[in-house]
């Protein structure tokens, strides 16, 4: 195994953290599971930019909006999905 470090927003650690403890695994093992579906999915760089280009002025008037992007930017994905 490769030893990395990533930075997660408080709440994503919070929640991270409580749902291993609900499925008694590791942090570790929930964000491996996630590296394997990123992976899957293959998506092309090409398909990342054209959504975040897309997604480009669905959020306005947002005051945490530095701090808190990957948050607001799944909401807009998941809202565009679901029309």
């Amino acid at each position: 195994m490769v030893r990395t470090i990533i930075q997660l927003t408080e709440d994503q650690a919070k929640r991270l953290k409580e749902r291993a403890r609900k499925q008694r695994v590791s942090v570790s093992e929930l964000v491996r599971e996630g590296v394997d579906m990123v992976l899957k999915l293959g998506i092309s760089d090409e398909e990342l930019r054209r959504r975040a280009k897309e997604a480009v002025g669905f959020i306005r008037d947002v005051p945490d909006l530095s701090v808190n992007h990957d948050k607001y930017l799944a909401e807009a994905y998941a809202e565009k999905a679901s029309e």
